[in-house]
């Protein structure tokens, strides 16, 4: 049987680990070639050296405007065409809002929001053009759930969760899906910034879930027939409400 994503090209931010090294890792089950753009270049030229030769490595700095304005053109050149673009990285800040610093602020809220707007903007002029594409974003939890231990954190998800869900009603009419999963806590390094009563409670009522539980769910979304789009899939582990 031929793979569902022979021949498709996806690019993947946030890749040289968590939920972005999962999801390239089900991506190129899938048959895909991946772009994996990181601005860790150490760890992402270990995750490709591991995946192998369709794992292609695309070091960026998506804060740096510049570095962020690239992404279309480097990785045109490196695969020729994007069929699957998965807006996956970001940052933490948790914790209450006056412990937060500004410049954590800043930075969390123009990698979680406004480079993830730059990104799919500039994305979306390449899918417009081919008439096809999909397009997923990593929201969380946080976007449906006013989460009392994170609101810096959950405001920039429900602002991205609006976003995804305006462009969709946008781009529909050119072949284009757009999409967002939404996991509640995943095994990853950005648990680290969790307070740490949260995240051992968490631990103890087994009430995190795998990176690769929401890579599964990522590849079902992407193999829809085209006439289905999968607008939001919220993911929870089953004791998270104990």
């Amino acid at each position: 049987m031929t793979p569902p994503l022979q021949g498709k090209v996806a690019a993947v931010t946030g890749a040289a680990s968590g939920i972005g090294r999962a999801s390239t890792e089900a991506l190129l089950a899938a048959g895909a070639r991946v772009v994996l753009i990181d601005r860790d270049e150490k760890a992402l030229a270990c995750t490709c050296a591991a995946l192998g030769e369709h794992a292609i490595p695309l070091v960026l700095d998506l804060l740096d405007p510049r570095q962020c304005a690239s992404l279309m053109p480097e990785v045109l050149a490196r695969a020729g065409q994007l069929d699957v673009f998965h807006a996956n990285a970001g940052l933490y800040v948790g914790g209450d809002l006056i412990d937060a610093q500004h410049d954590a602020i800043d930075r969390m809220l123009n990698l979680n929001i406004n480079v993830v707007m730059k990104n799919v903007r500039d994305v979306l002029l390449h899918m417009t053009e081919r008439k096809t594409g999909d397009i997923i974003v990593t929201s969380s939890l946080a976007a449906h759930f006013p989460t009392p231990w994170e609101p810096v954190y959950a405001s920039s998800k429900w602002a991205i969760d609006c976003f995804v869900q305006t462009v969709r009603r946008q781009v529909f009419k050119h072949g284009i899906r757009i999409g967002a999963i939404s996991p509640g806590p995943v095994i990853t390094s950005l648990l680290a910034d969790w307070p740490a009563e949260k995240l051992e409670e968490a631990k103890a009522s087994g009430s995190l879930v795998e990176a690769s539980e929401i890579a599964e769910v990522v590849l079902f979304m992407l193999t829809r027939p085209r006439g289905m789009t999968i607008r939001d899939v919220v993911m929870m582990p089953t004791n998270f409400d104990l």
